[in-house]
Order: structure tokens, then sequence, then C-alpha cells
């Protein structure tokens, strides 16, 4: 059983931080890729991802402003999301590709969302 937990959410005025973190834990062989995801209304979106390498990638939105990294020996992935702005506004979901040590099986897991509201 493969597990995903986000934190870090919650509410900040425009132009703040906050750093997410998602840790995964279980039966967990390896980890191929990790991102996160965020859900407004009406719209849903890959805002980074992160491979074993190393290799990152961001929408466009956040480019300049948010961070990805992930600390392999914890398998726990972070967004650090500087200058936030309204439209920041989403629940925010990470996912994993990994090979389960239990059944050997690859798949993509996904975390339960943490909100995070950016308003004055």
């Amino acid at each position: 059983q493969v597990q995903l937990a986000e934190s870090g959410g919650g509410l900040v005025q425009p132009g703040g931080s906050l750093r997410l973190s998602c840790a995964a834990s279980g039966s967990i062989f390896t980890i191929y890729a990790m991102g996160w995801y965020r859900q407004a209304p009406g719209k849903r979106e890959l805002v980074a991802a992160i491979t074993s390498g190393g290799s990152t990638n961001y929408a466009d939105s956040v480019k300049g402003r948010f961070t990805i990294s992930r600390d392999s020996t914890k398998n726990t992935l972070y967004l650090q999301m500087n200058s936030l702005k309204p439209e920041d506004t989403a629940v925010y979901y990470c996912n994993a590709d990994l090979q389960d040590s239990r059944v050997g099986v690859r798949k993509v897991y996904w975390g339960q969302g943490t909100q995070v509201t950016v308003s004055s």
C-alpha cells in the first residue's frame, strides 16, 4: 500500500510564499517521477514535475516563481512557491509514478490535495 500526503497549504497574501510538501510512504520499490498539479474551478494543470534523474518541468505560468525539489532519501517532494498571485489559488495535488515493492506494479499514485488560497 502506497500513500501520498500533502501538507503546507493555506491562506497567503499576494506576493507571499508557501512551501508545499508531499511525503510518499508504504511499499515503494522505486520512484520514477513526481509532480504537482493544481485544480481550480474548470481548470486543471500540471504545475511542475521532477524525474528521478533530477530533470524538471514547469508550467509557463509559474516559471521563475515556483521551484520543485525532491529528497530521495525521504521520498518527499517539495514545491516552493514565491511571488504568489490570486490566480495561483487552487487545490494542489502531488503525484508519484512509482513501482510498488509488494506486487511489482508500476502506476501513478495521487495525494488527497491541499488548498492554497492567495488573497488580500
